[in-house]
């Protein structure tokens, strides 16, 4: 027998170490970083003092806790299936965009969402100023293609078994389609994943079509349509429980409805940790789980190089931003504030994520998707008691709670509040007082915008769409919300319209003073919000559960009052921040538009506005019965308008509204242009 000199006490220390290891209580997060590619961004292109950027392509693998309190409120968490470490796991997709030498980057991590999987481009500005980009994908029903970034999530699972459920979608079409996906709604096109139908059985299914929302359904016989592929035979074509087919076809003019039992729920509301997680690790650790370094730590630093986090949410992204603060995720595992700063940008809901068979894409507009879940209370950014639903609550209620909130800027073009019900973030229920808005908050119109500027023909309305861009004013502001984070520089005051100031009506066409313009139609219309019942399995307040009740029916007679800005005597808005295009005008820039006869006339034309030229001389708006004020009668000549075009930007500029660069583009643009040459 060997005798150990060791003591008993070190002998002890292998085993101690073990029972640590696996008692210790499991903390998720980024388990691996996968690079795919490194290359130079643009050859190598120099941006301000940042110098020269490289484009990072990848995968973040990441790995959730589902009996985390922090987890726990993901939908179906607790139904997804779990490696031998009890983790839910997920993969994103990510680029990044970073300086190649980090000791040049101002340190702000800038992630922008992307929107159904696409990539806004990088602000070359932002970039010049040493901005890290960002993309990642949160959206686990996008399919691969047209350079999406997608997510991959698991199903939800019960004893091993087929979930199933109902399930509502829209379909609206341009030109006739033998053939739709499941999924292709107004917004999803065919680039998002369809559930699949439990059998091709339609004994339980209906569709319907009516012309307008609020029409009454007609129901389409079963014998006239199949879930089938008729792309290659004649209908009722090859079966199918991913698509469906229409023996006359589907014809533009009308909104389709299906109902039909869906299975194998995605659990998409891992989107929210990932993103979560994703940003933790980028802004607090120098390598992964597997030992791999943090894509943003150049070799042999020692400390993080990331100061500050901000998040961009654009349109659909921004309600997937409310939400994110709403439910608690800008706090990570670990009780860390995730992001300093967020950017709402042109979105006012919350999404439907987090909902099982959830179709984050809807859109909830007075037309389109009208009745997808989302547009639900509480819709304010502070704490507010809501009278119509009796929920109290406010988008940063759990930040607040875990002293985890940013500073937020909500900017807002002019459709937001004729479609998407802007006014409910700044006034309480019935619309009669002005809410007191949080000091971290701040909140701009860009006056007489549409949701995307956009100088193209509405092929709905018939009118040509407003092209006034916000994009200039939106740049100096993400850059005054840096300078706010990083240097604590007070951005400007919030502006946009109040009930106070009078700039914040009713839609009928005298509160809201638009003009008579011939060939105009005007019916006030904007996208009423009732209370919506969606059956006892849907938890309206989280904008959570599972949808038992379809299509939806009203809880009450009560219903949201959605205000919009009050115009001047050109029809453009009087509130906000009045653009070059507003206070120099050329003509007027709306946010909503009507749509045509064949398109659903007298409802709203999408998130499109119009712009109504003036005309050139007063002779011809006399002709034309016109009472706006001609080109000539304004300016007199090309100079006049070029000197107050040149006015209008450099009070923008000393607003804060406007960076010097830009104010150099718009002059040169009215010096170039053929206004009254």
């Amino acid at each position: 027998m060997i005798k150990s000199n060791i003591p008993v006490k070190w002998l002890l220390i292998p085993i101690l170490l073990i029972w640590f290891i696996f008692s210790a209580p499991l903390y998720a997060g980024i388990t691996r970083v996968f690079i795919l590619k490194t290359e130079p961004f643009l050859e190598g292109r120099q941006f301000g003092t940042a110098g020269s950027y490289i484009m990072i392509t990848g995968q973040f693998y990441g790995e959730v806790d589902p009996g985390s309190p922090f987890n726990s409120i993901i939908q179906d968490i607790a139904l997804a299936p779990v490696n031998d470490k009890g983790m839910v796991e997920y993969i994103s997709d990510f680029v990044i965009l970073r300086p190649a030498d980090m000791l040049k980057s101002n340190g702000l991590l800038f992630l922008s969402l992307p929107n159904r999987g696409n990539m806004i481009p990088a602000d070359t500005v932002l970039l010049g100023r040493g901005y890290v980009y960002l993309w990642c994908a949160w959206q686990g029903d996008v399919l691969k293609g047209g350079n999406r970034l997608t997510m991959k999530v698991p199903y939800a699972a019960e004893n091993g078994g087929e979930i199933a459920g109902i399930l509502r979608t829209e379909y609206q079409v341009s030109e006739p389609a033998k053939t739709l996906d499941l999924s292709g709604g107004f917004f999803t096109g065919n680039t998002h994943y369809s559930y699949e139908a439990v059998s091709t059985d339609k004994s339980e299914c209906s569709l319907t079509k009516r012309v307008l929302e609020a029409d009454k359904r007609e129901l389409i016989p079963n014998s006239e349509w199949a879930f089938s592929d008729c792309s290659k035979t004649r209908f009722p074509g090859a079966p199918s429980l991913k698509k469906i087919s229409l023996r006359d076809e589907f014809q533009p003019g009308f909104i389709y409805e299906l109902i039909y039992k869906a299975k194998n729920p995605l659990v998409l509301g891992l989107g929210f940790a990932a993103i979560r997680d994703v940003c933790s690790f980028l802004r607090n650790d120098l390598i992964d789980k597997s030992g791999y370094p943090n894509p943003l730590a150049d070799k042999g630093m020692t400390e993080n190089p990331v100061r500050a986090a901000i998040m961009q949410g654009v349109s659909q992204c921004s309600n997937f931003a409310r939400t994110f603060l709403f439910l608690g995720f800008n706090q990570d595992e670990n009780g860390r504030q995730v992001f300093d700063g967020i950017n709402a940008h042109i979105g006012t809901r919350r999404i439907s994520l987090n909902v099982r068979f959830g179709r984050p894409g809807g859109g909830g507009l007075q037309h389109e998707d009208h009745l997808f879940p989302g547009n639900d209370p509480p819709f304010t950014w502070s704490v507010e008691y809501d009278s119509i639903s009796g929920i109290k609550g406010g988008i940063l209620q759990k930040c607040i709670e875990t002293n985890t909130c940013p500073k937020i800027f909500q900017t807002l073009s002019s459709s937001e509040y004729w479609q998407l019900r802007a006014s409910l973030t700044t006034t309480d229920s019935y619309g009669t007082r002005d809410l007191d808005i949080p000091d971290n908050v701040r909140i701009y119109l860009f006056s007489g915008t549409q949701h995307t500027p956009l100088d193209a023909a509405d092929q709905m309305s018939g009118f040509r769409q407003n092209y006034n861009s916000y994009y200039p004013y939106h740049r100096a502001l993400v850059i005054a919300l840096e300078k706010w984070i990083l240097e604590g520089k007070l951005p400007p005051v919030s502006r946009y319209p109040t009930l106070a100031s009078g700039t914040l009506v009713p839609a009928a066409r005298g509160s809201v003073g638009w003009p008579d313009i011939p060939g105009i139609p005007y019916n006030g219309k904007v996208n009423e919000l009732p209370l919506m019942d969606y059956g006892p399995q849907y938890d309206s307040r989280n904008v959570t559960g599972i949808l038992t009740l379809e299509p939806p029916v009203p809880k009450s007679e009560k219903i949201y009052s959605a205000l919009v800005p009050k115009v001047d005597e050109d029809g453009n808005e009087v509130a906000g921040i009045r653009g070059i295009n507003i206070r120099v005008p050329v003509g007027t820039f709306t946010g909503w538009a009507l749509r045509k006869e064949g398109s659903g006339r007298g409802d709203l034309s999408g998130l499109n506005g119009m712009f109504i030229p003036f005309k050139k001389t007063r002779a011809e708006r006399k002709e034309a019965g016109d009472p706006r004020r001609s080109l000539q009668e304004r300016y007199g000549s090309h100079e006049k308008y070029v000197a107050a075009v040149r006015k209008a930007a450099e009070a923008l500029v000393a607003e804060g509204f406007l960076l010097p660069g830009d104010a150099r583009s718009e002059m040169e643009r009215a010096e170039k242009s053929s206004i009254l040459k």
